[in-house]
């Protein structure tokens, strides 16, 4: 895995929030701006020996506590038989110590002695197996290999680590966030159980890392960002205005994380397709819904944009410029800009948590070819060049509480209270989606093409109706498939009628009943009578039913 790639997720996933970033920005001079990066937060970094420290705990410590923690976490939850999710499952918390010697169910390390806390293990299990990660894999993942520690905090001192194969990230949460994750543990459980779709932080577990003293919490989240590919643009994007620019120290990298003024200035709404578009509003639309009813605000859009065709220009492939007003003809200007796949194609993986896999979409994500990772969102800018979106809502652990709303009075008094990031959950949340959908995203009309399993998909459905038909005609029955046949191809008042009856007297017809329930006919019957016949009978007969139930 290439080490820009890693950057890339490095600066995207650790956006700072506007205020800590000025502060950041403002620090000019070279012992100033060391003096920054020296001690943020919980996070201190001796400049003379370059060790990283998190609470005064060096971090290569803390993260070979992580492992062996969550090795002996799943290990002795893969013993525990499965059942359903209870609500004092959510409250438990499992602790097993681990001394430097080693004990009958723990290893031996070079570390100092450690406590490893597993907050409501059963219930992060099934939200694990909600998106089908084995526990085998999951060990594999954060345990198999060192982990990754990222050098870029933000501006709260959270140590960040990402697994070897970019599934995981493990970031240090606060004190008070931990608090409000135990509370929030049973309302995200029920929204994921209804809703797995989502653009919600995936939390896959929950840890405390206990020694000399030191309490470190910990989460392991879903990694939004691939690192196989190049973004050229990455935004933090909140909604509000109110010092919500790059600074000048976030500017000085080289793909900066860019803010909501950064974009309005100097980007353009990126265009989707309707179903795209459509499917990501209502995907973000029902976040905000669960946001808001959990007083939650100050949470964040990450969005990290690859654009194919600079990528292909820096490579030395000539590529038109402005291919949608190139070419009149939009299926052909769409088949430009998609070349089929070739004909050997290689497996990529496919993970649950990817951006098109979260969104409330009813179609297949278009197949850019083996070079790029499944899942990302296609769209165009406003030059016409394609892109490549990953996103996702971060920071969702900003609940609504007394200090808030005095610090979103405060700055009231000073600055415009509409554009100030603290605000009320409600508001904060429209605020969000109506920014999302007239800033950021724009709904196009170019046409879609289907990868080739999805046009295989619909031709077998195609022959099975087509099948169905000819066996309804043949036998004088009728089927399921044989009404949606008839109706989308001959349009005509009987279906109509036929389909309102069902709404209205359910019991008099059911649709999803059996085929042998339907009045039998004779065969010189079968050899006469046409499907719309069979309807017309079968209407006479509910019509009959319905005035002698009326009498």
């Amino acid at each position: 895995m290439s080490g820009s790639g890693f950057d890339n997720v490095l600066e995207l996933q650790t956006s700072c929030d506007a205020d800590s970033s000025a502060k950041v920005g403002n620090a000019e001079g070279t012992g100033d701006s060391k003096h920054e990066r020296k001690k943020i937060g919980h996070r201190r970094v001796d400049l003379e020996t370059g060790e990283v420290t998190y609470k005064k705990v060096p971090t290569t410590q803390i993260m070979g506590a992580i492992q062996l923690g969550i090795a002996n976490s799943i290990g002795s939850l893969v013993r525990e038989p499965e059942r359903d999710v209870l609500l004092q499952d959510f409250e438990y918390v499992e602790q097993v110590y681990f001394p430097s010697a080693g004990t009958h169910v723990t290893p031996s390390h070079p570390y100092s002695d450690f406590r490893f806390k597993t907050y409501a293990p059963i219930a992060f299990r099934y939200f694990r197996e909600l998106f089908n990660i084995k526990p085998e894999d999951f060990m594999a993942s954060l345990c198999g290999v060192p982990l990754r520690e990222l050098s870029n905090p933000g501006a709260s001192g959270s140590i960040f680590y990402i697994s070897s194969d970019d599934k995981f990230i493990v970031k240090t949460v606060q004190h008070r966030e931990a608090e409000f994750l135990q509370k929030l543990l049973p309302g995200y459980y029920m929204n994921l159980n209804q809703n797995p779709k989502t653009l919600l932080p995936k939390f896959f577990g929950f840890y405390c890392f206990q020694s000399l003293g030191k309490n470190v919490r910990l989460v392991v989240m879903n990694n939004l960002l691939p690192s196989t590919i190049k973004l050229h643009l990455k935004y933090d994007l909140k909604g509000s205005t109110y010092k919500r620019r790059a600074s000048r120290y976030e500017r000085t990298k080289l793909t900066p994380t860019l803010k909501d003024l950064d974009f309005l200035d100097s980007a353009s709404p990126i265009s989707l397709d309707v179903n795209t578009y459509d499917a990501l509003m209502k995907t973000i639309s029902r976040d905000c819904l669960v946001l808001k009813s959990f007083k939650i605000m100050d949470y964040s859009l990450l969005m990290g944009i690859h654009n194919i065709d600079q990528s292909l220009r820096d490579k030395g492939v000539d590529v038109p410029s402005s291919q949608v007003e190139s070419n009149t003809d939009e299926s052909q200007s769409y088949s430009n800009k998609f070349m089929e796949p070739r004909e050997r194609r290689v497996v990529r993986q496919k993970t649950v948590f990817s951006t098109w896999e979260s969104i409330q979409a009813d179609t297949v994500p278009v197949d850019l070819g083996d070079e790029y990772p499944a899942g990302g969102i296609f769209g165009l800018n406003a030059k016409g060049d394609r892109v490549l979106i990953f996103l996702g809502i971060i920071d969702i652990l900003q609940n609504y509480r007394l200090f808030k709303k005095i610090e979103h009075s405060w700055k009231s008094l000073m600055h415009d209270g509409d554009s100030i990031s603290v605000h009320h959950p409600n508001f904060y949340a429209n605020r969000f989606k109506d920014f999302m959908a007239n800033n950021v995203f724009k709904r196009d009309t170019f046409p879609v093409k289907h990868s080739s399993s999805k046009k295989k998909m619909q031709k077998k459905s195609t022959n099975v109706i087509a099948e169905d038909s000819q066996q309804t005609l043949h036998y004088g029955h009728v089927s399921p498939s044989a009404f949606a046949s008839e109706s989308t191809s001959k349009p005509d008042i009987v279906p109509t009628l036929l389909e309102a009856s069902f709404s209205e007297d359910k019991s008099a017809f059911d649709v999803d009943r059996s085929i042998s329930e339907l009045p039998s006919l004779s065969k010189d019957d079968s050899s006469e009578c046409s499907l719309r016949e069979i309807r017309k009978r079968e209407l006479d007969r509910l019509f009959a039913a319905d005035s002698k139930n009326t009498r």
